[in-house]
């Protein structure tokens, strides 16, 4: 398989999906792969599942591949689990899938691969400062790149807005089970996003989920100091960023390794220079 490319692996409630990534493009470099979810979506079951969809395309050792996980992710480990089985929480979703598909993998909170995917090829390509990413569907979930660098694990759709949790009301979700016309969803969006800028000031703000493609809908109509703006890379988001970010973290490993092999090499060479020295004096 090309250096150029990555394999991302999007894990959602109905379907995990796969494809290899054209990292120079963010293009799909073959067909997506998509397997059904199994039910009920225990670690083992999803982790045997992921190895056939990386299984699939045939990565060699380096090929970079990533992982979204509906849930925070931190160090590898899962601690929340929106849309798949309770049992996932505590799992070491890196390990997992390594013991599996028998290849090392990064893994991810699914709103971060998506903006981060639209960092590198979306919406937000080309741009600095920091890009807040939100995705409106069942609830909301949030990203956040500062000049380059994910801020992983942001739950900013949880945030507190006139007593309540801001998703309950802001969620495209809301839109229908309160019964709210474009005029009454606009203005909860409104709500929520001026409280986002209130917060974090952010410099660009995108906006994902299957709404996105009625955007010109109720983005028009927010006022914000920030550019707000539908996200491009649409159901690709999370595979395209999966694959992105393990491309990355690859090139952030080498980087430390050789840091550290010099480091040695230094400390070898004092060690070396101690020892001739206390030689010289005995």
């Amino acid at each position: 398989m090309s250096k150029h490319i990555a394999i991302g692996v999007d894990i959602g409630g109905s379907g995990i999906k796969a494809a290899p990534v054209n990292l120079k493009t963010g293009e799909f470099a073959d067909e997506r792969y998509r397997i059904p979810t199994p039910q009920p979506s225990t670690p083992e079951a999803v982790g045997k599942t992921v190895a056939k969809c990386i299984a699939k395309f045939e990565p060699s050792r380096k090929t970079p591949i990533g992982v979204a996980f509906p849930g925070v992710i931190q160090h590898g480990v899962v601690k929340t689990a929106a849309n798949v089985e309770d049992s996932w929480i505590g799992v070491n979703l890196r390990e997992l899938i390594r013991d599996y598909a028998g290849h090392d993998v990064h893994v991810l909170n699914d709103a971060d691969a998506a903006g981060f995917g639209e960092y590198r090829y979306g919406a937000a390509h080309g741009r600095d400062g920091s890009i807040f990413m939100s995705t409106l569907g069942t609830g909301i979930g949030t990203a956040m790149i500062v000049d380059g660098t994910l801020v992983p694990n942001l739950e900013l759709g949880h945030i507190i807005i006139d007593g309540h949790d801001a998703e309950e009301y802001a969620a495209e979700s809301a839109r229908t089970r309160l019964g709210l016309d474009w005029d009454g969803w606009i203005a909860e969006l409104q709500k929520y996003y001026s409280e986002i800028e209130r917060l974090f000031w952010p410099d660009m703000i995108i906006v994902g989920g299957g709404v996105s493609k009625k955007s010109h809908m109720f983005l028009p109509h927010l006022t914000l100091r920030a550019p707000i703006v539908p996200a491009e890379l649409l159901n690709g988001a999370g595979i395209v960023g999966a694959a992105a970010a393990a491309h990355a973290e690859c090139v952030k490993e080498k980087a430390r390794a050789k840091e550290n092999a010099k480091l040695a090499e230094r400390n070898a060479k004092k060690a070396a220079k101690r020892g001739e020295k206390a030689s010289d004096r005995g």
